[in-house]
């Protein structure tokens, strides 16, 4: 049989050839890699293999029928053809966190081997690099993209699918988490900030009130003064005064000044009337 090496899509013929004188209708058997070709038994001795693929790489020999034992010596079929099946793959996977390295490989059947593999970026006229792996270090958002590999050989070539880089940016990881903390700090504050304020304006207000209630109580007459001489001591002559005051005070004051000494019975109060002028 005649070794025979070709391109892929071609038609191949094999021939079977023996020193030995052989009947005229002596039949052939073939075989691949050892194993029978299945309908391959014919009276001819030629074996014809058309439009050829990969596929029909392979070992092949012939023997005579009858005289299986006795095959010929096996011959290679080579079939060559271009890069195909080109592909990328990513190293680590997933998304790419900013200032990290990424290594690209590209994978591709061809016969013969590959020789040359070329990077591209989608978008970027200019090749990226040049080698069967492609590697980005400290890699920047700017980095981020589509990539795919161009594979080479002596019949022909072949792009792969574009690969997606994603680039995740520290900084901002950073900050998203530096802001959620802030948020929360804030939050706390907050409404410790608005419990106090809180519990300060309903003080307040008690006292406001408190204040406002005396207030209006004294309302009745707006020249009377009250004094605080809880706790002082007086001397005789104040005391007389006092007494002197308290006997000329009118009956519509005397309600107001029980009142107020009824909010607080531990202070006593006084109330002065200024002198009123008689009418003429």
């Amino acid at each position: 049989m005649d070794p025979t090496s070709v391109s892929e899509r071609e038609n191949v013929t094999l021939i079977c050839r023996t020193k030995c004188t052989l009947d005229p209708i002596t039949a052939y058997s073939w075989y691949k890699n050892g194993q029978p070709i299945p309908n391959s038994n014919t009276s001819s001795p030629v074996y014809s293999l058309f439009s050829v693929s990969s596929e029909d790489t392979g070992r092949y020999s012939c023997a005579v029928e009858g005289h299986e034992d006795l095959p010929s010596a096996e011959e290679t079929l080579t079939v060559t053809y271009g890069p195909r099946n080109t592909s990328v793959s990513v190293s680590p996977s997933g998304e790419i966190m900013e200032g990290s390295s990424v290594t690209l490989t590209c994978s591709s059947e061809s016969n013969p081997p590959v020789d040359k593999y070329t990077w591209y970026k989608k978008n970027v006229t200019s090749s990226k690099a040049s080698g069967q792996s492609y590697s980005i270090t400290n890699i920047i958002s700017e980095d981020r993209g589509e990539y795919y590999c161009e594979a080479e050989n002596t019949i022909a070539s072949n792009n792969s699918t574009a690969l997606m880089i994603i680039i995740a940016e520290k900084q901002t990881s950073v900050l998203t988490a530096a802001v959620g903390i802030i948020v929360v700090v804030l939050g706390v504050i907050l409404a410790s900030c608005l419990s106090g304020f809180m519990w300060f304006r309903k003080k307040a207000s008690k006292s406001t009130f408190d204040t406002r209630h005396t207030a209006d109580d004294g309302q009745g007459d707006s020249s009377a003064v009250y004094v605080n001489i809880s706790g002082m001591a007086m001397t005789p002559a104040a005391a007389q005064t006092v007494a002197t005051f308290d006997q000329e005070q009118d009956e519509d004051v005397q309600p107001t000044v029980e009142q107020a000494a009824e909010e607080d019975p531990s202070v006593l109060y006084s109330t002065v009337n200024k002198p009123r002028t008689k009418k003429t």
